[in-house]
Protein backbone atom coordinates (compact mmCIF):
# COMPACT_ATOMS: atom_id res chain seq x y z
CA UNK A 1 0.00 0.00 0.00
CA UNK A 2 0.91 3.65 -0.38
CA UNK A 3 0.27 5.60 2.83
CA UNK A 4 0.42 9.31 3.66
CA UNK A 5 1.46 9.78 7.30
CA UNK A 6 0.84 13.25 8.72
CA UNK A 7 2.96 13.99 11.78
CA UNK A 8 5.43 11.33 10.68
CA UNK A 9 8.33 13.17 12.30
CA UNK A 10 6.71 12.87 15.72
CA UNK A 11 6.92 10.17 18.38
CA UNK A 12 4.19 7.79 17.23
CA UNK A 13 4.35 8.85 13.59
CA UNK A 14 8.05 8.02 13.23
CA UNK A 15 7.53 4.55 14.71
CA UNK A 16 4.54 3.93 12.44
CA UNK A 17 6.48 5.11 9.38
CA UNK A 18 9.32 2.67 10.08
CA UNK A 19 6.86 -0.19 10.70
CA UNK A 20 5.03 0.49 7.44
CA UNK A 21 8.27 0.56 5.48
CA UNK A 22 9.51 -2.62 7.15
CA UNK A 23 6.23 -4.26 6.09
CA UNK A 24 6.84 -3.35 2.45
CA UNK A 25 4.57 -0.33 2.15
CA UNK A 26 5.40 2.98 0.49
CA UNK A 27 5.23 6.00 2.81
CA UNK A 28 4.95 9.74 2.25
CA UNK A 29 5.49 11.78 5.42
CA UNK A 30 3.96 15.24 5.80
CA UNK A 31 5.17 17.19 8.82
CA UNK A 32 5.53 20.90 9.58
CA UNK A 33 8.42 20.16 12.00
CA UNK A 34 6.88 22.56 14.51
CA UNK A 35 7.10 19.75 17.08
CA UNK A 36 8.51 16.93 14.98
CA UNK A 37 12.14 15.99 14.43
CA UNK A 38 13.36 15.48 10.86
CA UNK A 39 16.06 13.10 12.10
CA UNK A 40 13.32 10.76 13.34
CA UNK A 41 11.94 10.25 9.82
CA UNK A 42 13.05 7.01 8.21
CA UNK A 43 15.21 7.82 5.17
CA UNK A 44 13.24 5.33 3.06
CA UNK A 45 10.14 7.53 3.28
CA UNK A 46 9.46 10.49 1.02
CA UNK A 47 9.43 13.56 3.26
CA UNK A 48 7.37 16.69 2.60
CA UNK A 49 7.75 19.70 4.88
CA UNK A 50 4.46 21.52 5.20
CA UNK A 51 1.24 22.19 7.04
CA UNK A 52 -1.79 19.91 6.84
CA UNK A 53 -3.93 22.92 5.88
CA UNK A 54 -1.67 24.12 3.05
CA UNK A 55 -3.81 23.40 -0.01
CA UNK A 56 -0.89 23.81 -2.42
CA UNK A 57 1.24 21.29 -0.54
CA UNK A 58 -1.65 18.84 -0.27
CA UNK A 59 -2.53 19.08 -3.96
CA UNK A 60 1.08 18.45 -4.97
CA UNK A 61 1.29 15.42 -2.66
CA UNK A 62 -1.83 13.81 -4.10
CA UNK A 63 -0.90 14.72 -7.69
CA UNK A 64 2.69 13.49 -7.45
CA UNK A 65 1.84 10.31 -5.53
CA UNK A 66 -1.06 8.80 -7.42
CA UNK A 67 -2.70 5.77 -5.90
CA UNK A 68 -2.42 6.70 -2.22
CA UNK A 69 -4.45 4.06 -0.41
CA UNK A 70 -4.92 5.76 2.94
CA UNK A 71 -3.95 8.59 5.25
CA UNK A 72 -2.72 8.01 8.80
CA UNK A 73 -3.42 11.36 10.45
CA UNK A 74 -1.21 11.79 13.52
CA UNK A 75 -0.32 15.49 13.22
CA UNK A 76 -1.62 17.62 16.06
CA UNK A 77 -0.91 19.43 19.30
CA UNK A 78 -0.98 17.20 22.39
CA UNK A 79 -0.34 19.24 25.54
CA UNK A 80 -3.44 19.28 27.75
CA UNK A 81 -2.26 22.15 29.97
CA UNK A 82 -1.50 24.32 26.94
CA UNK A 83 -4.94 23.57 25.52
CA UNK A 84 -6.53 24.91 28.71
CA UNK A 85 -4.57 28.16 28.39
CA UNK A 86 -5.09 28.53 24.63
CA UNK A 87 -8.16 26.55 23.53
CA UNK A 88 -8.50 28.34 20.19
CA UNK A 89 -5.00 27.24 19.18
CA UNK A 90 -6.00 23.62 19.74
CA UNK A 91 -9.38 23.83 18.07
CA UNK A 92 -7.77 25.45 15.03
CA UNK A 93 -4.84 23.05 14.74
CA UNK A 94 -6.54 19.80 15.73
CA UNK A 95 -9.99 20.40 14.24
CA UNK A 96 -10.15 23.17 11.63
CA UNK A 97 -6.90 22.37 9.82
CA UNK A 98 -7.55 18.63 9.35
CA UNK A 99 -10.83 19.51 7.60
CA UNK A 100 -8.71 20.95 4.77
CA UNK A 101 -6.72 17.71 4.58
CA UNK A 102 -9.92 15.67 4.43
CA UNK A 103 -11.36 17.86 1.67
CA UNK A 104 -8.23 17.46 -0.46
CA UNK A 105 -8.15 13.71 0.22
CA UNK A 106 -11.67 13.28 -1.05
CA UNK A 107 -11.01 15.49 -4.08
CA UNK A 108 -8.07 13.22 -4.94
CA UNK A 109 -10.19 10.10 -4.54
CA UNK A 110 -8.50 8.96 -1.33
CA UNK A 111 -11.22 7.52 0.91
CA UNK A 112 -9.45 5.82 3.82
CA UNK A 113 -8.18 7.61 6.92
CA UNK A 114 -7.05 6.49 10.37
CA UNK A 115 -7.17 9.30 12.89
CA UNK A 116 -5.10 9.48 16.07
CA UNK A 117 -7.62 10.43 18.71
CA UNK A 118 -7.31 10.17 22.47
CA UNK A 119 -8.84 8.84 25.67
CA UNK A 120 -9.27 12.51 26.60
CA UNK A 121 -12.52 12.49 24.60
CA UNK A 122 -14.12 10.60 27.51
CA UNK A 123 -13.45 13.20 30.19
CA UNK A 124 -13.86 11.92 33.74
CA UNK A 125 -14.45 8.12 33.62
CA UNK A 126 -17.66 6.79 35.12
CA UNK A 127 -16.47 3.17 35.06
CA UNK A 128 -13.23 1.37 35.94
CA UNK A 129 -12.82 0.08 32.38
CA UNK A 130 -13.74 2.51 29.61
CA UNK A 131 -15.48 1.09 26.55
CA UNK A 132 -16.02 2.97 23.31
CA UNK A 133 -19.67 3.44 24.32
CA UNK A 134 -18.67 5.45 27.39
CA UNK A 135 -20.11 8.96 27.32
CA UNK A 136 -17.81 11.49 25.65
CA UNK A 137 -17.51 14.63 27.78
CA UNK A 138 -14.01 16.09 27.33
CA UNK A 139 -12.93 18.51 30.04
CA UNK A 140 -10.26 20.38 28.07
CA UNK A 141 -9.75 21.81 24.59
CA UNK A 142 -7.35 19.02 23.65
CA UNK A 143 -10.02 16.36 24.16
CA UNK A 144 -12.70 18.59 22.67
CA UNK A 145 -10.68 19.22 19.50
CA UNK A 146 -10.15 15.50 19.00
CA UNK A 147 -13.81 14.66 19.61
CA UNK A 148 -14.97 17.34 17.18
CA UNK A 149 -12.77 15.88 14.46
CA UNK A 150 -14.06 12.37 15.21
CA UNK A 151 -17.58 13.69 14.73
CA UNK A 152 -16.62 15.49 11.52
CA UNK A 153 -15.10 12.29 10.13
CA UNK A 154 -18.35 10.47 10.85
CA UNK A 155 -20.30 13.21 9.07
CA UNK A 156 -18.08 12.90 5.99
CA UNK A 157 -18.99 9.25 5.51
CA UNK A 158 -21.91 10.44 3.36
CA UNK A 159 -19.24 11.75 0.96
CA UNK A 160 -17.55 8.37 0.76
CA UNK A 161 -15.00 8.79 3.54
CA UNK A 162 -13.99 5.58 5.30
CA UNK A 163 -12.71 6.75 8.68
CA UNK A 164 -11.57 5.06 11.87
CA UNK A 165 -10.56 6.93 15.04
CA UNK A 166 -8.07 5.31 17.40
CA UNK A 167 -8.41 6.53 20.96
CA UNK A 168 -4.93 6.25 22.43
CA UNK A 169 -4.46 5.88 26.16
CA UNK A 170 -0.92 6.56 27.47
CA UNK A 171 1.47 5.96 24.57
CA UNK A 172 4.82 4.92 26.01
CA UNK A 173 8.03 3.03 25.45
CA UNK A 174 10.45 3.20 22.54
CA UNK A 175 12.07 1.23 19.76
CA UNK A 176 15.81 1.01 19.14
CA UNK A 177 15.63 4.02 16.82
CA UNK A 178 12.62 6.04 17.95
CA UNK A 179 11.59 7.36 21.35
CA UNK A 180 9.61 10.02 23.17
CA UNK A 181 11.04 13.46 23.79
CA UNK A 182 8.92 16.61 24.04
CA UNK A 183 9.79 20.18 24.97
CA UNK A 184 8.50 20.80 27.54
CA UNK A 185 8.20 17.19 28.67
CA UNK A 186 4.90 16.49 30.43
CA UNK A 187 4.41 12.74 29.89
CA UNK A 188 5.09 10.66 32.98
CA UNK A 189 7.73 8.12 31.95
CA UNK A 190 10.03 10.47 29.99
CA UNK A 191 9.53 13.13 32.67
CA UNK A 192 10.71 10.73 35.38
CA UNK A 193 13.64 9.63 33.22
CA UNK A 194 14.62 13.26 32.78
CA UNK A 195 14.47 13.78 36.56
CA UNK A 196 16.78 10.82 37.10
CA UNK A 197 19.20 12.00 34.42
CA UNK A 198 19.33 15.56 35.74
CA UNK A 199 19.16 14.70 39.44
CA UNK A 200 15.98 16.73 39.92
CA UNK A 201 12.95 16.15 42.14
CA UNK A 202 10.00 14.29 40.62
CA UNK A 203 6.49 15.34 41.59
CA UNK A 204 3.58 12.98 42.20
CA UNK A 205 0.36 14.93 41.74
CA UNK A 206 -2.20 13.45 44.11
CA UNK A 207 -1.59 10.77 46.72
CA UNK A 208 -5.14 10.47 48.04
CA UNK A 209 -6.94 8.83 45.12
CA UNK A 210 -8.98 5.69 45.73
CA UNK A 211 -6.30 3.43 44.27
CA UNK A 212 -4.05 0.79 45.85
CA UNK A 213 -1.36 3.33 46.81
CA UNK A 214 -3.24 6.61 46.50
CA UNK A 215 -1.62 7.71 43.23
CA UNK A 216 -3.40 7.97 39.88
CA UNK A 217 -3.89 4.82 37.79
CA UNK A 218 -3.17 4.89 34.05
CA UNK A 219 -3.10 2.53 31.06
CA UNK A 220 0.31 2.48 29.33
CA UNK A 221 0.37 1.12 25.77
CA UNK A 222 3.66 0.58 23.96
CA UNK A 223 4.20 2.72 20.87
CA UNK A 224 4.98 -0.37 18.77
CA UNK A 225 1.62 -1.87 19.70
CA UNK A 226 -0.01 1.37 18.54
CA UNK A 227 1.82 1.08 15.22
CA UNK A 228 0.72 -2.56 14.91
CA UNK A 229 -2.91 -1.50 15.38
CA UNK A 230 -2.55 0.93 12.47
CA UNK A 231 -1.11 -1.76 10.21
CA UNK A 232 -3.94 -4.15 11.03
CA UNK A 233 -6.65 -1.57 10.38
CA UNK A 234 -5.04 -0.37 7.15
CA UNK A 235 -5.07 -3.93 5.86
CA UNK A 236 -8.72 -4.34 6.82
CA UNK A 237 -9.62 -1.03 5.16
CA UNK A 238 -7.83 -2.16 2.01
CA UNK A 239 -10.01 -5.25 1.68
CA UNK A 240 -13.17 -3.33 2.52
CA UNK A 241 -13.92 -4.98 5.87
CA UNK A 242 -16.66 -3.24 7.83
CA UNK A 243 -15.17 -1.46 10.83
CA UNK A 244 -16.42 0.50 13.82
CA UNK A 245 -15.89 4.26 13.83
CA UNK A 246 -13.72 4.22 16.98
CA UNK A 247 -11.42 1.81 18.82
CA UNK A 248 -9.65 2.14 22.16
CA UNK A 249 -5.91 1.53 21.96
CA UNK A 250 -4.57 0.62 25.39
CA UNK A 251 -3.18 -2.36 27.25
CA UNK A 252 -6.36 -3.02 29.22
CA UNK A 253 -4.32 -2.86 32.44
CA UNK A 254 -3.63 0.02 34.79
CA UNK A 255 -0.51 0.94 36.74
CA UNK A 256 -0.27 3.65 39.36
CA UNK A 257 2.18 6.53 39.21
CA UNK A 258 4.05 5.10 42.19
CA UNK A 259 4.28 1.70 40.48
CA UNK A 260 5.86 3.45 37.51
CA UNK A 261 8.32 5.17 39.86
CA UNK A 262 9.27 1.89 41.55
CA UNK A 263 9.67 0.09 38.23
CA UNK A 264 11.82 2.87 36.78
CA UNK A 265 14.08 2.74 39.85
CA UNK A 266 14.41 -1.02 39.37
CA UNK A 267 15.22 -0.71 35.66
CA UNK A 268 17.78 2.06 36.10
CA UNK A 269 19.25 1.12 39.45
CA UNK A 270 18.82 4.76 40.43
CA UNK A 271 16.70 6.38 43.13
CA UNK A 272 14.20 9.12 42.36
CA UNK A 273 13.69 12.04 44.73
CA UNK A 274 9.90 12.11 45.03
CA UNK A 275 7.88 15.11 46.19
CA UNK A 276 4.16 14.83 46.81
CA UNK A 277 1.97 17.56 45.34
CA UNK A 278 -1.73 18.39 45.17
CA UNK A 279 -3.95 16.79 42.57
CA UNK A 280 -4.12 18.54 39.21
CA UNK A 281 -7.56 19.81 38.29
CA UNK A 282 -9.39 17.40 36.01
CA UNK A 283 -7.08 14.43 36.63
CA UNK A 284 -9.23 11.31 37.08
CA UNK A 285 -8.25 8.67 39.62
CA UNK A 286 -8.33 5.88 37.03
CA UNK A 287 -8.07 5.82 33.25
CA UNK A 288 -7.95 2.30 31.83
CA UNK A 289 -9.15 1.04 28.45
CA UNK A 290 -11.44 -1.80 27.61
CA UNK A 291 -9.87 -3.22 24.45
CA UNK A 292 -12.41 -5.94 23.72
CA UNK A 293 -13.65 -4.23 20.55
CA UNK A 294 -10.28 -4.13 18.77
CA UNK A 295 -9.28 -7.55 20.09
CA UNK A 296 -12.13 -8.94 17.99
CA UNK A 297 -10.21 -7.76 14.91
CA UNK A 298 -7.13 -9.69 16.00
CA UNK A 299 -5.10 -6.95 17.68
CA UNK A 300 -3.64 -7.86 21.05
CA UNK A 301 -0.94 -5.70 22.68
CA UNK A 302 2.30 -7.67 22.90
CA UNK A 303 4.31 -5.39 25.18
CA UNK A 304 2.15 -4.97 28.29
CA UNK A 305 4.81 -5.65 30.92
CA UNK A 306 5.54 -2.33 32.62
CA UNK A 307 9.19 -3.20 33.18
CA UNK A 308 9.61 -3.94 29.46
CA UNK A 309 7.91 -0.68 28.47
CA UNK A 310 10.09 1.36 30.81
CA UNK A 311 13.25 -0.52 29.82
CA UNK A 312 12.73 0.34 26.14
CA UNK A 313 12.18 4.00 27.05
CA UNK A 314 15.24 4.12 29.31
CA UNK A 315 17.46 2.42 26.72
CA UNK A 316 16.44 4.91 24.04
CA UNK A 317 16.83 7.95 26.29
CA UNK A 318 20.22 6.72 27.51
CA UNK A 319 21.49 6.71 23.93
CA UNK A 320 19.67 9.72 22.53
CA UNK A 321 18.40 12.17 25.11
CA UNK A 322 20.25 11.68 28.37
CA UNK A 323 23.62 13.38 28.51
Amino acid sequence: MKILVTGGAGYIGSVLTAKLLDSGHEVIVLDSLVNGNFEAVDSRARFVSGDIADIGVLKSIFEENSGIDAVAHLAGFIEVSESVKDPEKYLNNNYEKPKVLISEMLSAGVKNIIFSSTAAVYGIPQTDLITEEHVTQPINAYGESKLKLEQYLDEQKVNGLNAVSLRFFNASGATANHGEMHNPETHLIPSLIKCIAEGKDAYVFGTDYGTKDGSALRDYVHVEDIADAHLLLLEKMKIGEKLESAYNIGSGTGFTVLEVVTTLEKVTGKKLSIKNAARREGDPAKLVASIERIKKLGWIPKRTNLEEIISTAWNWHSKNAVR
